[in-house]
C-alpha cells in the first residue's frame, strides 16, 4: 500500500461528514490505543496560566463532560446553542468529554451551562 502525504489524508478528511470523522476518531482511538480528547487538556491549561500570571480570565469553554440519562434533551440543548445541525451535535454528546462553546464571556458561558445541566448533561466551564 502506497503511503499518503499529510496533505493527502487531510484532503480525505475533508470529504468525511462530521459522522465518519467521529466514527474514525472512535477506530483510530482503539487500533492505537491512544485519546484524541488530549487537545481539550492542553486548551483548559492556558487560562489557568493565564490566571497563574495575573490576568483576569474574559473568555470561557463550556464543556460537556457527560449527556447522563437524558441524551437526547442534551442533543437539542447543544444544537439549539450552537446552531450545528442535528448530526453535528450528537456528535459532539457522543463524543463526550468535547467543548460546546469556546471563547465566550463568562455571562454566556454560565447560561449554556445552566442550559445543558437543565437538559441533563454534566457541565464545566473553564
Amino acid at each position: 500500500m502506497a503511503k499518503l502525504t499529510a496533505e493527502e489524508l487531510i484532503d480525505a478528511f475533508k470529504e468525511l461528514t462530521l459522522v465518519e470523522l467521529s466514527d474514525f476518531i472512535k477506530k483510530f482511538e482503539e487500533e492505537f490505543d491512544v485519546e484524541a480528547a488530549a487537545p481539550v487538556a492542553v486548551a483548559a491549561a492556558a487560562p489557568a496560566a493565564a490566571e497563574e500570571a495575573g490576568e483576569a480570565q474574559t473568555e470561557f469553554d463550556v464543556v460537556l463532560e457527560s449527556a447522563g440519562d437524558k441524551k437526547v434533551a442534551v442533543i437539542k440543548a447543544v444544537k439549539g446553542l450552537t446552531g450545528d445541525s442535528l448530526g453535528e451535535a450528537k456528535a459532539k454528546v457522543e463524543g463526550a468529554p468535547s467543548v460546546i462553546l469556546s471563547g465566550v464571556s463568562k455571562e454566556d458561558a454560565e447560561k449554556a451551562k445552566g442550559e445543558l445541566e437543565a437538559a441533563g448533561g454534566t457541565v464545566t466551564v473553564k
